[in-house]
């Protein structure tokens, strides 16, 4: 199975650069699994497909304020950080840019001071390991400083951050959004439960790994970014427990679609714990939890994309994305939504 295999042509304005007034308003593209039949409708209109006894499982992760930009102490240049994975307390490993200022050694001031960073040491792709120093609370001082960090395609500034949070986020550790997420109002979400549906959640830290091109021409030579991930004994039950009546388990996002399919052993059971995922889910794999998928529309050759053909069948969704550009769909993060039921 070739990348290339994945390729279609999206014209450039389909990006969409900003969220829409009302997260709920979006368009939303339902593609059946039954007959890979597809129909135009509104976000809202989730409530015709989803019925009593149903499990939506949501990522309830928090995107932080990661993309902090300071000084060379020494020089003055100019440096921008970009906070990927705590590895211990005040050691996070970090993108710096530009790369080749920022050797082992260096110290990097932020907001006239108040925090600081050395450079520990390279590691994997280049990234850096980073040992920050300051007094106060860590979360309040990036609350402060640090920007969101909108993907490379974005280039809008957003005018409120909390628009690239979902409604529901609580653990702070993403460096980007669970984006499916975002089409869900406090209002939306009550109408699901009134139905009869159960939302169950769990955590995974996003990291920058999800917007990383596949640069590899032959799909399995590709190595997935490793990204954090806990699930409660209590969600793991309610997921369970779902399965067992006869429910569907319906995954809000790719992350929590690789969260399941992560921490489901091969009896079939969603086990509760924590631990680092690699999962890399492309077409031929059999999906042990997941009976459907809310999702946003991806980017040419990139892995989510893989994993919703997997889903789906590749024919059948990469012909479903050349309806959604045809139509003129929104794309990518603050996009428009697909739901595979």
């Amino acid at each position: 199975m070739r990348t290339a295999d994945f390729y279609y042509d999206l014209p450039q304005e389909l990006i969409a650069q900003d969220p829409l007034e009302d997260r709920s308003a979006s368009r939303m593209m339902h593609l059946s699994l039954e007959d890979g039949t597809v129909e135009h409708r509104v976000f809202t209109d989730i409530l015709d497909y989803l019925r009593e006894g149903d499990c939506l499982v949501v990522n309830d992760t928090k995107v932080i304020p990661a993309r902090l930009y300071g000084h060379k102490k020494d020089t003055g240049a100019m440096i921008e950080i970009l906070l990927l994975k705590r590895q211990e307390k005040d050691v996070w490993e970090c993108l710096v840019k530009p790369g080749k200022k920022a050797r082992p050694g260096a110290v990097i001031t932020f907001g006239d001071g108040i925090l600081e960073g050395e450079i520990m040491d390279v590691v994997e792709e280049g990234n850096r390991l980073i040992q920050f120093r300051y007094e106060g609370i860590w979360e309040e001082i990036l609350d402060r400083l640090g920007e969101m960090p909108l993907p490379p395609y974005i280039t809008h500034k957003l005018q409120d951050k909390n628009r690239y949070q979902t409604v529901y986020a609580k653990n702070d550790g993403s460096a980007a959004a669970p984006t499916a997420g975002l089409h869900f109002t406090k209002e939306l979400l009550e109408k699901v439960q009134e139905k009869g549906v159960q939302i169950a959640h769990v955590t995974l830290h996003v990291g920058l790994g999800t917007f990383r091109p596949v640069k590899v021409d032959d799909v399995k030579d590709h190595h997935m970014h490793s990204e954090f991930y806990v699930v409660e004994a209590e969600q793991a039950a309610l997921i369970n427990d779902t399965k067992k009546k006869g429910g569907r388990v319906i995954s809000v996002g790719t992350t929590s679609c690789r969260t399941l399919e992560s921490a489901t052993g091969e009896d079939g059971m969603l086990k509760a714990g924590s631990g680092w995922t690699e999962i890399f889910i492309y077409p031929g794999y059999q999906f042990k939890m997941i009976d459907a998928l809310i999702t946003n529309f991806h980017l040419p050759e990139s892995t989510l994309l893989m994993l919703v053909s997997a889903l789906a069948g590749k024919e059948t969704v990469m012909a479903a994305y050349e309806e959604a550009v045809k139509e003129r769909y929104r794309f990518f993060s603050f996009g428009d939504a697909m739901l595979l039921i």
